[in-house]
């Protein structure tokens, strides 16, 4: 009996010592599992903007583009987005980033989405990562909150002028977020 035990015993351990199993083929998934930051990271939200696509998101490319995505939207033209409108962007980016998206909130709750509310989050984020307070994040500021480098073979768009907007804004600035103008 003693014996027996013991042969037990040493099956059991052994068996123990072969680590993880692998599920039967037929039970993988023939799915490669997907990168969570597929999509920039936490900068992603806002790499959309780059205009002229040189690897370096201005501040003026960042106001410009949030202009034009909000007037874009804003298919009453009263510088407010409605619950529908709302709803149809959110669901836009979940769409295109879902574990990463950043919902339209109407955070005071008076039934509409003004551009400050609109645009609230990707400024906030745009001075999070702006490290040097220069008005413009870098590749390497990119990279640091997870951004993917820029393609070295794409084609960057005709430069654009430098409108010498490199001071940090905070609020009230034209195009910043808390008390500025809606966008035209």
């Amino acid at each position: 009996m003693r014996r027996l035990s013991l042969i037990l015993l040493s099956t059991l351990a052994l068996a123990a010592c072969g680590g993880p199993r692998q599920p039967p083929p037929w039970m993988r998934s023939a799915e490669k599992p997907r990168d969570e930051n597929y999509h920039g990271g936490d900068a992603g939200m806002i790499l959309k903007y780059d205009a002229n696509h040189d690897g370096t998101l201005t501040r003026a490319e960042l106001i410009a583009g949030l202009k034009a995505e909000f007037a874009a939207h804003d298919t009453h033209h009263n510088g407010c987005l409605d619950a529908d409108q709302a709803a149809a962007i959110n669901q836009g980016r979940v769409d295109a980033d879902q574990s990463v998206a950043t919902p339209v909130v109407d955070w005071n709750q008076d039934g509409c989405i003004d551009y400050t509310e609109f645009s609230a989050a990707p400024y906030s984020l745009f001075d999070q990562l702006d490290l040097d307070h220069d008005g413009k994040l870098t590749p390497k500021e990119l990279e640091r909150a997870g951004a993917k480098p820029k393609d070295p073979d794409a084609q960057p768009a005709a430069q654009q002028p430098d409108t010498g907007e490199h001071r940090r804004r905070r609020g009230g600035g034209e195009g910043g977020p808390p008390g500025g103008p809606p966008p035209q």
